[in-house]
């Protein structure tokens, strides 16, 4: 079994839009993966696709940019922008 079939199918949850002091980037979530604790941990993650169900069950597809900080967080932009209601709503890796 390889190392992206054992990566498929983890959960995760949206923390937060990535921003700054005075900015935030709608177009940008941070999310936070199960057993994931470090940047290097995470790494393996980058440019994986993610699925973000709502609701109602409007599924949209995202990708993971990048590693967000050194505590096994990372970034992904999706098609549309995820609304608010999606902070602290489960995704899972595809």
């Amino acid at each position: 079994m390889s190392k992206k079939d054992i990566l498929k199918g983890r959960k995760g949850v949206v923390t937060s839009y990535r921003r700054g002091k005075h900015l935030q980037h709608p177009n940008q979530v941070l999310l936070i993966f199960d057993g994931i604790e470090s940047r290097s941990e995470a790494a393996p993650l980058v440019s994986r696709q993610v699925k973000w169900t709502s609701e109602d069950g409007r599924e949209v597809l995202g990708k993971v940019i990048g590693v967000h900080g050194n505590s096994g967080a990372v970034r992904a932009k999706f098609r549309t922008n995820l609304p608010g209601q999606a902070i602290g709503t489960p995704v899972v890796l595809t």
